[in-house]
Parts: C-alpha cells; sequence; structure tokens
C-alpha cells in the first residue's frame, strides 16, 4: 500500500488588518517636538477644521496624542515653508 504524499503546510495570512505601530505622546514631549507651547497647541486644535491633531482621552484625566499625527504635522509644516519659499523664489525670479 503506497502512503500519499505528504503536503507542507500552507502558511495562510490571517484576514486581520496588520496594526501600525505607533504610541501616544504626552503635552511635554509634544511641545518638544514641535517647538509650540500648550496654549499655541490647544489654540491650534479648537480651530474649525482643526490646524493640529486631536488629542486621544487616555483616561479621564489623561490626553496624548497620536506620535505619527504630531510628526506628519512637523512634516506638513516644513513642506509648506519649503513650498513658500520655493514660490517666494519664483516670484523674484520672474521679476527681474
Amino acid at each position: 500500500m503506497e502512503n500519499p504524499p505528504m503536503s507542507l503546510p500552507q502558511l495562510v495570512h490571517s484576514a486581520r488588518e496588520v496594526v501600525r505601530r505607533d504610541r501616544l505622546i504626552r503635552l511635554p514631549e509634544v511641545e518638544r517636538v514641535t517647538s509650540i507651547r500648550k496654549s499655541t497647541i490647544y489654540s491650534l486644535m479648537s480651530q474649525t477644521p482643526p490646524a493640529f491633531p486631536r488629542c486621544v482621552q487616555v483616561t479621564p484625566r489623561c490626553v496624548a496624542w497620536p506620535e505619527s499625527a504630531v510628526l506628519q504635522w512637523v512634516q506638513d509644516r516644513i513642506a509648506q515653508a519649503q513650498d513658500a519659499s520655493a514660490a517666494a523664489a519664483a516670484a523674484q525670479g520672474a521679476s527681474q
């Protein structure tokens, strides 16, 4: 009697979505990363639409910000500054 060929187990990915690694950072670190202070952060958050990422309520008395959102906000400000600088240089060159 012949044995059926052994098949290797198939690795199947879970249907579950891959969770991005992120961490929550508290206000003092947000201030260090952005170089802006608490009053400005909360003022930007209160604008419609918010001009700064919203905080996450961790406990009834504790809020934090997703690090990825804060870092993206910083990168967006840098990109805006570079775009404005390039536009000003182009306008300067066009006027001469």
